[in-house]
This record gives C-alpha cells, structure tokens and sequence, in this order.
C-alpha cells in the first residue's frame, strides 16, 4: 500500500526543490550529534513549527530507521493503530515502512491494531517525514497513531516496543509528535507548556498526566509522549533535554492567541 501525502503543499511545500531549501534553512549542518532514544517533535505547518522540529533532528543521530507516534486528530480508523506495510509518498519520495519492526510490535502491544484509516490524513506523523528524509533518504519508518485511551495503555505500548527493540538487537528512534498548549494568548501558554515540559524533563509521565489534568493544557501528543516516556525508561534513559521552545506568535506576532512547539530529546 502506498500512502500518498496528505498535506503537501498546506503544511509544508508541495515542490521537492522547495522543500529541501525551507528544511535547509530550519536545520543546522554544523550542530553537534548524539545518540537518543527520542524525541517530542511539533507537527504544525513548517512555518510556524518547522524550526523547532528543526533544530531537534539536526542534533541527533540517525538510526535506519524512526517510530513515529502521533495523536489522532481526526477521530477516524482504530484507536491505536500501526500500519505495518508499504511505503509513505513524500514530495522528496517514498518512505518504506519498516514491516519487520512494525509487525512485531503489533504482536507485543496490547491495544495496537493494524489500520490504514487512521493514517491516512493525520498530518501529526505525516510532518516529520520530509526531515527524515532530508537527513536520511534511505530512513525506514513505523508510523504509529494512537486516541483516547488510559495513560496505561500509552505506557504498555512504549514499554512494548523497547521489549521488540531490545530482543531484535534492533535501533530506533522514537518520535512522539505533539504541538503543546493550543489557542491562548502567550503568557498563560507559555506558563502552561513550561509545567508540561518539566514533567517531560523528568521523565514522569504521571506527573505530566496530573498536570494536564489539574491545569487544562491542551498538548495534543501527550499519548506519544507517555508511550516515549515508558519506552526510554525501559531502555535507561538518564537524560532529557530541551533543545527549543517557542509559539506560532513569533511567526506571525500575534500573541494574542498562540500554539506552543516544544522540541525535546532523550537519551541515556
């Protein structure tokens, strides 16, 4: 199965030379690499979230092949959902999902089921591809979308999918899509992400649910995020970072009503 792009040419350009030129000038050829488990990445239009996402994919190093973990949008296909085979059409060119990788999780993952429908006009997983691609060309990927569920069910899918790397010998990284508080004016959203992005730093997906909860923030990739949280601890992850925050009104200069991108990495 082919997944074509769904939003080319709206969140990011539609030509591939256009393409490579905005990503060059979000990226950073010179930044200093190193080893992750992953990352929270936004998935907004490129040019109001395209820096932040940027700047985390210029800091790490490629492994063959990313897990893409992204929040359902819009409400269609399976809750928890993985397509395991195929490739996904960028304007750079195909992607190949990784079906050795993608088939083993499903088996693990509690929950997870295979599904096309759900994937096939989410941009939250869609929007990481061309970075992918611009670093990597050969990168293979596992696209993963994932709905209303317990937070323990995010949990059992990252802890999975650490258990499926480890006993392949296998590496990967995992990307958790998510843009952080949506529509307020900057002050109380920028307060808002800051309590989010410390939970995330600690690595305490309950706190970062009781936060959530107690304080209305409106992260749409929060089920990513816990399900990278569970995974990296799984794998022993010591370490996050933030590498850049900022929100759509230092794009537009509307502060009034802004969304916030936060770009974080984990490693060990």
């Amino acid at each position: 199965m082919i997944r074509e792009a769904a939003v080319a040419g709206q969140f990011y350009p539609g030509r591939p030379g256009e393409l490579q030129e905005m990503i060059r000038q979000m990226t950073d050829s010179k930044a200093d690499r190193k080893a992750v488990i992953g990352v929270v990445s936004p998935h907004a239009g490129f040019v109001y979230s395209g820096p932040v996402a940027g700047a985390v994919f210029s800091r790490i190093k490629f492994t063959d092949t990313f897990i893409i973990i992204g929040p359902n949008h819009r409400g269609v296909g399976k809750p928890l959902s993985i397509t395991t085979g195929g490739s996904w059409e960028t304007p750079l060119g195909g992607v190949q999902i990784d079906s050795g990788l993608a088939k083993a999780i499903l088996a693990a993952a509690a929950g997870l089921e295979e599904d096309s429908l759900a994937h096939r006009y989410e941009h939250s997983l869609e929007v990481q591809v061309p970075f992918l691609q611009y670093f990597k060309p050969d990168v293979k990927i596992v696209p993963i979308v994932l709905a209303q569920a317990a937070p323990q069910v995010y949990q059992g899918i990252g802890r999975a999918i650490a258990a499926t790397l480890k006993s392949r010998g296998q590496d990967a990284v995992i990307v958790a899509s998510s843009d952080m508080t949506h529509y307020e004016p900057h002050e109380s959203a920028q307060a808002k992400d800051k309590m989010a992005i410390e939970a995330i730093l600690s690595l305490d997906a309950d706190e970062l649910v009781r936060r959530i909860g107690k304080h209305d923030i409106s992260m749409c990739g929060y089920a990513p995020v816990i399900s990278l949280i569970a995974a990296a601890l799984e794998t022993g992850a010591g370490r996050a970072e933030l590498v850049k925050y900022q929100n759509s009104g230092d794009t537009s200069g509307d502060y009034t009503s802004v969304v916030g991108y936060a770009g974080i990495t984990i490693s060990k």
